[in-house]
């Protein structure tokens, strides 16, 4: 009984512990775009292992792809048929110019999530009647979808002229060794997992929660798309709300300093 709270509690706390977390996706703060805007290969590669350990919607997928995969060379198969998918658009992407809305990208990354949960529970026979489409040929696709949302927030940066296609292909590697460090982890915490007897309602919560976070995710993305499509209609646009908040803190900040120079010495002591 204890074994079974245990893992209702570990599942409960994943999906409150990612649903916040899957709106930071992909975000480029401003002290590595200006960091990345004169760094070096090196920089690039470290750029690349963070984006992937920090999007949560890539990891989230992933997760879901792993969930049942026992066997090595399946995981080897699923695994490369992803890194293939989604390295041919970040690399083409980028190298080519080609972009989109970013918010409209990780709207269809959020649709993967959704769709690797549902596919976990047995969504298509339970719901449909219906034997589920490929999964290799799902995975290899839904890889090509996550590379361009890679390559979108890659194109935001300040890439420089000078060196940029080994930066682009060093960001990759750097993706892939994230990755990486990320399936082992993964791998480890469901082997692990798998052995309990708790495991099959660790799965229902786990990959109901999968569908819940990528429908959360969903509608932020979608959200945002609608703020830079359609700016007028929220009263302003997405820059000038991050630049407000932005401009609150710079006053708060000037504020704090001004009573800690207007402060006698005695009071700070």
């Amino acid at each position: 009984m204890m074994t079974k709270r245990f893992h209702l509690a570990i599942g409960a706390f994943v999906v409150a512990l990612a649903t916040p977390a899957l709106a930071w996706a992909h975000g480029v703060p401003s002290a590595e775009a200006e960091r990345l805007a004169n760094g070096s290969v090196l920089d690039y590669a470290v750029s690349g292992a963070m984006h992937m350990v920090t999007g949560y919607d890539h990891l989230l997928f992933l997760f879901g792809v792993m969930f049942f995969l026992t066997r090595f060379w399946d995981i080897v198969k699923f695994i490369t048929a992803f890194t293939i998918g989604h390295s041919i658009t970040l690399l083409g992407a980028t190298f080519a110019g080609i972009s989109a809305n970013y918010y409209l990208i990780d709207a269809v990354i959020a649709i993967s999530v959704i769709y690797k949960g549902f596919d976990n529970v047995d969504g298509f026979r339970k719901g449909f009647g219906i034997d589920p489409p490929n999964l290799l040929f799902m995975v290899f696709g839904f890889g090509l979808i996550h590379g361009f949302g890679l390559s979108a927030r890659l194109q935001r940066l300040p890439l420089p002229e000078e060196g940029l296609i080994e930066r682009i292909v060093v960001f990759n590697v750097g993706v892939e060794l994230g990755q990486i460090a990320a399936l082992i982890v993964m791998v480890a915490i469901l082997a692990l997992l798998r052995r309990t007897k708790a495991f099959d309602a660790f799965s229902k919560i786990a990959n109901y929660g999968l569908i819940a976070a990528g429908a959360l995710l969903f509608l932020f993305q979608m959200h945002g798309y609608l703020h830079t499509r359609n700016p007028d209609e929220f009263g302003f646009s997405e820059d000038a709300h991050y630049h407000a908040h932005q401009e609150m803190d710079d006053e708060l900040a000037r504020q704090r300093e001004g009573r800690d120079t207007l402060m006698p010495a005695e009071d700070l002591q």
